[in-house]
């Protein structure tokens, strides 16, 4: 099987797809849930879409070669490229940012989004990060 190669165009329409996912879960539930209610609404849209969703991903912390205790577990990770961080909060505060850019730095992945559904519209408050990563894949 040919590998597809990933672009930084075919990433954004991924984060696309994924916010159109977003959306629809909010529509159906709609606002001031429990994360983890949208956690799993969400998994179920994507694999709908016909995305590959893994959730509750380890991610091992190192340094210098070295293995430093437990993990952190990011909460989804879209076609093995796109790392999504979920919350249901009022505001979303610098931490979360800085929590998901420690996600993308330390698996090495171009682009994540963090998405909150303790919103009125969530295509306005979905922040999107890119790494180095991102940077070194081809436009199109």
């Amino acid at each position: 099987m040919e590998k597809k190669v990933v672009t930084q165009k075919g990433l954004n329409e991924l984060s696309f797809k994924i916010i159109g996912c977003a959306i629809e879960v909010h529509k159906q539930v709609g606002p001031g849930l429990l994360e983890s209610v949208y956690h799993g609404c969400f998994i179920e849209e994507l694999r709908l879409n016909n995305l590959d969703v893994k959730s509750q991903v380890a991610v091992p912390i190192s340094y210098k070669n070295r293995s430093l205790g437990t993990p952190l577990k990011l909460d989804l990770l879209v076609n093995d490229h796109i790392i999504i961080e979920l919350k249901a909060v009022e505001a979303l505060i610098p931490v979360f940012e800085a929590q998901l850019l420690t996600y993308l730095k330390l698996t090495n992945k171009p682009k994540g989004l963090l998405i909150n559904f303790h919103t009125m519209n969530i295509s306005r408050s979905v922040v999107s990060l890119v790494t180095e990563e991102f940077s070194k894949l081809p436009l199109q």
